[in-house]
């Protein structure tokens, strides 16, 4: 920390060596040229007596010396300002002087107060126990255990609760206050910070998910109760968030309800990437998911494997929380085998989706297309929801039971649906303004000709 502060010192110095000089330079040009301007006046004043002694004494004649004079008060003109413009520029060498000061004795101030007030402290912790904290973080230990550099934590926490209570409003700084809480093992504390984030800004699946995770750890982590309400909320709004997905698969585990597990963590699996560490993992707890769901039918199961999906650069980072932490520790991993899943068929819908061409130009083929359908009256949960390419476009669909969000809810509980098609600018499942939608009138389970026309722009 000591190093950090020497080194802006040095810096400040720096760069006050740019502007300082260059203003008292500037002082120094305008104190020579005054001075020179007084001995061109004493100069022409001398040559104006001498003109006036060789009239006097016969050198030059009246014309002669009108002549002259005129000549001489013409340089004169030319090469000395007026009065008005040597007062301002000696009063631009006390301005000068002024502001060289104000810079000298704010620049410093001001670097440090900005640098306090909007930079992050955190910074200032040394590196061994950043990644100690970070270590914690991601492999929580016991309640009553504090995590390295807890004194350095305390000052960030201070250092917080000092800037909420001058700016109650600043979201950021709450969100890093819960998060702190939950570095710290003090979960009581970051639960209700959440809570807080959450009246604040009500409806964000990460609020609701990270909520959802301390507020386990507060009861023994357990996820039965509050945050499967919480998790349930956050896939509500956002049906692909992969922490929600993870807490969700652990939810279902909890209550032995294996196959909601395993649907779940399968949701998990195809929004992270196919080739990292944490899709293995989720492959293997999927597998083990399925042995126990078959064990506790009577059957021999059928070990799955998942298979490659489209990458999202933000998922492993979101899924690699203490979420999917805990998902890993609430059971062992088993090998899972390459076949592949067995099952009757199960009712479905499908149909064609083509874009308007009043539209068409307002999109991007890399924008995201969903496609999911909708009870026609009741709630608006997705019963089942497919995820392609705005450049996939015109597509065929196919909806089925498989696709739900919940067991509970699924194509086939209802009668009627309503298909909706919506690309989607930000990727995000809940509808935003600039999107691009298409809605089917009712349709009943089994219409395989339902066509879909993008061609409304949501306000």
């Amino acid at each position: 920390m000591t190093a950090f502060w020497i080194i802006s010192g040095i810096l400040i110095v720096v760069a006050l060596l740019f502007i300082v000089p260059t203003l008292l330079k500037s002082r120094n040009e305008q104190e020579e040229r005054i001075e020179r301007d007084a001995v061109n006046v004493t100069v022409y004043r001398d040559q104006l007596t001498e003109l006036e002694k060789d009239l006097e004494n016969d050198i030059l004649t009246q014309e002669q010396y009108d002549q002259s004079k005129q000549e001489l008060q013409q340089r004169m003109l030319q090469d000395i300002p007026d009065q008005e413009d040597v007062v301002i520029k000696k009063n631009g060498k006390f301005a000068n002087i002024a502001v060289s000061t104000l810079i000298v004795l704010t620049l410093p101030v001001v670097a440090v107060y900005l640098y306090l007030e909007i930079g992050d402290t955190r910074g200032l912790l040394p590196q061994a126990q950043l990644a100690s904290a970070t270590q914690m973080q991601q492999h929580p230990g016991s309640v009553g255990e504090a995590p390295a550099g807890h004194d350095n934590f305390m000052s960030v926490l201070d250092n917080l609760i000092a800037r909420l209570n001058s700016n109650p409003e600043d979201i950021e700084g709450w969100f890093m206050l819960a998060r702190t809480y939950a570095i710290m093992n003090r979960y009581d504390e970051a639960a209700s910070t959440y809570a807080k984030l959450n009246e604040m800004v009500p409806n964000d699946p990460q609020i609701l998910s990270d909520y959802a995770d301390v507020l386990a750890m507060t009861n023994d982590g357990s996820l039965i109760g509050k945050p499967t309400e919480l998790i349930t909320e956050a896939l509500e709004l956002d049906p692909e968030y992969p922490k929600a997905l993870a807490l969700a698969g652990t939810a279902g585990y909890e209550k032995k309800d294996f196959d909601q597990a395993a649907m779940y963590w399968e949701r998990l699996l195809a929004v992270i990437p196919a080739e990292s560490q944490l899709a293995q993992s989720v492959k293997e707890s999927i597998a083990d998911a399925r042995n126990l769901a078959g064990k506790a039918a009577g059957i021999q199961p059928v070990q799955i494997a998942g298979t490659d999906t489209e990458a999202i650069s933000t998922a492993e980072e979101d899924s690699n929380s203490s979420g999917a932490s805990a998902m890993k520790s609430q059971h062992p991993p088993t090998d899972s085998s390459s076949a592949s899943p067995v099952g009757p068929s199960s009712l479905s819908i499908s149909g064609t989706v083509t874009i308007s061409n009043a539209v068409s130009s307002n999109i991007n083929p890399s924008d995201t297309l969903f496609i999911y359908a909708r009870a026609e009256t009741g709630p608006k949960m997705p019963l089942a929801i497919l995820r392609l390419k705005a450049g996939d476009l015109p597509t065929e669909f196919t909806l089925t039971d498989e696709m739900a969000m919940t067991p509970a809810m699924k194509l086939s509980s209802v009668p009627n649906v309503v298909i909706e098609a919506r690309i989607s600018k930000s990727g995000q499942a809940v509808p935003s303004s600039g999107d691009l939608q298409g809605v089917s009138a009712p349709v009943k389970i089994g219409n395989n000709n339902v066509a879909i026309v993008i061609d409304t722009r949501i306000p």
